[in-house]
């Protein structure tokens, strides 16, 4: 969800009246700012979907790397609403995302996330432990990502709000 120039990502930001969140020089905390996304009926939920940070605080900070300088482990933290909006009604939620995790970045392209607080996240049909859908997924948990993109949660403690019942 973060991976694309962090440039680009702070003018979409500023575009979208989104204040991106400052870097933290001297403790190695840098803005970690979140795209606008779309998908289409079908993908996650039965109608198409539009996706956009409305508050945008996230930063991140590396904790360590691959022999080979690639990033291994990474924590993320800070205030995230995004706006899921059904783009064929319009109906809207602002979702909270504000949660924080520490991610593990595997060099066959697989993720281990161990979060605390709300996470945003979409599911493919038969590519989750969760049904197909958007969700809002709080509490303490993992969610193994293979390479393929299978997710994996593992609830220790939390909740899964639905986003697409709230926006039908």
């Amino acid at each position: 969800m973060r991976r694309t120039a962090l440039a680009t990502l702070t003018l979409a930001a500023a575009l979208l009246g989104t204040q991106p969140a400052t870097a933290d020089t001297e403790s190695g905390w840098e803005p970690a700012p979140s795209s606008p996304w779309d998908v289409a009926a079908g993908v996650r939920c039965d109608f198409p979907v539009h996706g956009e940070p409305v508050v945008d605080e996230v930063v991140r900070r590396v904790l360590s790397t691959h022999p080979d300088g690639s990033e291994r482990r990474v924590a993320y933290k800070g205030d995230l609403v995004i706006r899921v909006t059904n783009t064929e009604t319009g109906v809207a939620h602002d979702a909270d995302a504000s949660g924080s995790a520490v991610v593990e970045y595997r060099p066959d392209g697989s993720q281990l996330w161990a979060v605390r607080g709300p996470v945003l996240v979409g599911v493919g049909e038969g590519q989750g432990t969760l049904p197909r859908g958007l969700y809002i997924v709080d509490g303490v948990y993992t969610m193994d990502i293979s390479a393929t993109g299978y997710k994996a949660v593992h609830l220790v403690r939390g909740t899964t709000d639905d986003l697409c019942a709230r926006i039908d």
